[in-house]
């Protein structure tokens, strides 16, 4: 494999998982920790699965297709991908209000400024990255150094919250309580919405498409998926550790109670730079790969796409400063992707056996069942979800 090849399959990879771990990933790791205890790695464990299932199948296919998810559906049923778009760039911009202010957020807790002008500040740095003439190579680099950053740091925290690893790996595979709501939203965090498209996407940009590069591109599905799990994974850890030991996190802000109360006031600002880590990385990522989905629609969108992408961050900083962030708003978000998901991955289930898209190309049998499965497994879970919503509302 070349080397500029392995560079934009990380940077593909860590785009997408950093894209995953915004603000809402933080948010819904830590409140479902503390309403399922070690069970919530059954959660976990379950998510992953499905997070590989489905982005495999994504990732495949618009590989081979050449083709961004938008048009693939437009190619499957007319309208379709105009259809998709809306869904995933309407979630997008909501998911980006939330990165956007997590990002205000993180150099509140840093520097004490306050937190619409680290919003401010965010949105400046995020919007100078579109700026830079080779944005691609410049957004791999920022999301492989701060996709570190966010690993390295909760790592530290999960070893300072000493969680009891013996209960947490039985409770994975032997839980005492489960949640459909608590699967959707993980899930949606994950791979739900724009989110498995932002790696995709990337690689189709980058040219490394085609079926003599599925076993890149498979590389970097699983890879991303990884990443994203990991740094779950490691703040269940650290939200257990604390959990265990009879502590309450403060619903205003749950993660950042984890990292306080594991480590002191240094675990704050930890919390800080990991939560700033987060934010930026994903607001990068949703503003990329939201623009994305309306790229092919017209010749002038493709001309002005950075403008466009500015402009979407714009947008999204605007409507936080006006609206706010509630922390509810995070789950419900990580629920809609995760109810978007059957759709999406739907229609490219259906476009794998379309020749007209993906030619020649025949998708693994054992795929496709897996993938259909997820389908189903999400959709009920997602009217499950809704009827449990209802109910409690």
């Amino acid at each position: 494999m070349k080397k500029s090849t392995r560079s934009i399959l990380v940077g593909a990879a860590f785009l997408m998982a950093t894209s995953a771990i915004g603000p809402g990933f933080l948010t819904q790791t830590a409140v479902f920790t503390e309403q399922l205890g070690a069970s919530f790695g059954f959660v976990i464990l379950i998510s992953v699965f499905l997070d590989a299932i489905a982005q495999l199948n994504i990732w495949r296919v618009i590989a081979v297709s050449n083709q961004p998810a938008q048009e693939i559906a437009n190619l499957v049923l007319p309208g379709l991908g105009y259809f998709l778009s809306f869904l995933v760039f309407l979630g997008g911009l909501a998911f980006n209000i939330g990165n956007v202010a997590g990002a205000g957020l993180g150099l509140n807790v840093l520097f004490g400024i306050s937190i619409w002008q680290g919003c401010l500040i965010s949105a400046i740095l995020a919007i100078a990255i579109f700026i830079y003439k080779e944005a691609g190579a410049l957004m791999d680099w920022v999301t492989k150094l701060l996709g570190l950053v966010m690993i390295t740091l909760t790592c530290y925290i999960a070893y300072s919250s000493s969680p009891p690893i013996q209960e947490a790996v039985l409770r994975t595979f032997v839980p005492l309580q489960f949640s459909f709501p608590a699967v959707l939203t993980i899930v949606g965090g994950t791979v739900g919405g724009y989110i498995t498209f932002a790696g995709a996407h990337r690689l189709l940009e980058a040219g490394i498409t085609g079926q003599a590069n599925l076993k890149h591109v498979n590389q970097g599905a699983v890879t991303a998926i990884g990443i994203a799990s990991l740094m779950r994974i490691l703040l269940f850890l650290a939200a257990f550790g604390v959990v265990y030991k009879g502590f309450h996190l403060d619903p205003a802000n749950p993660p950042a109670s984890i990292f306080r109360i594991a480590s002191g006031e240094i675990g704050y600002k930890l919390f800080g730079l990991v939560m700033w880590s987060a934010a930026i990385t994903s607001v990068v990522g949703s503003a990329y790969t939201s623009v994305s989905f309306i790229k092919s629609f017209h010749p002038l969108i493709v001309k002005w796409d950075r403008p466009i992408t500015i402009l979407f961050i714009l947008i999204s900083t605007g409507l936080f400063l006006s609206i706010g962030k509630p922390i509810k708003t995070l789950i419900y978000v990580g629920a809609l992707n995760g109810m978007i998901l059957p759709v999406s991955l739907g229609v490219m289930l259906i476009a794998a056996y379309k020749t007209k898209i993906v030619n020649t190309y025949k998708h693994p049998l054992w795929l496709s069942i897996l993938g259909g499965l997820v389908v189903i497994f999400m959709a009920w879970m997602g009217y499950e979800t809704i009827f449990q919503l209802f109910q409690n509302a």
